[in-house]
């Protein structure tokens, strides 16, 4: 996408070329740009049947610290939270996807 972004690329060709991707790779990643911009091409979806790290009962937990105003200072800061209140040890990466 920078390539494009940048002009540095203006057809798709040269973007397979340059990312050594194939065609229908490319086409996958700008039809989910043009439909929901660069977030919708970095999601990542979650395996169908994988068992959540953060059940719904400490997610709601977690909206409401959020909605106390105190908030956190950071992922990290989150991180420490849920494994202080509710005893999870969940990776950053984890946090940084779930809650961005």
């Amino acid at each position: 996408m920078w390539w494009l972004k940048s002009g540095q690329v203006k057809e798709q060709q040269e973007l397979e070329k340059r990312s050594g991707r194939d065609t229908s790779t490319v086409t996958r990643w700008l039809q989910k740009y043009r439909l929901g911009g660069l977030s919708r091409l970095l999601e990542i979806k979650k395996a169908p049947g994988a068992n959540r790290k953060i059940n719904d009962d400490v997610i709601a937990a977690l909206k409401i610290e959020l909605e106390t105003g105190k908030g956190f200072s950071s992922y990290g800061a989150i991180v420490e939270w849920l494994k202080k209140e509710h005893g999870l040890e969940i990776e950053y990466g984890t946090v940084f996807i779930n809650f961005r």
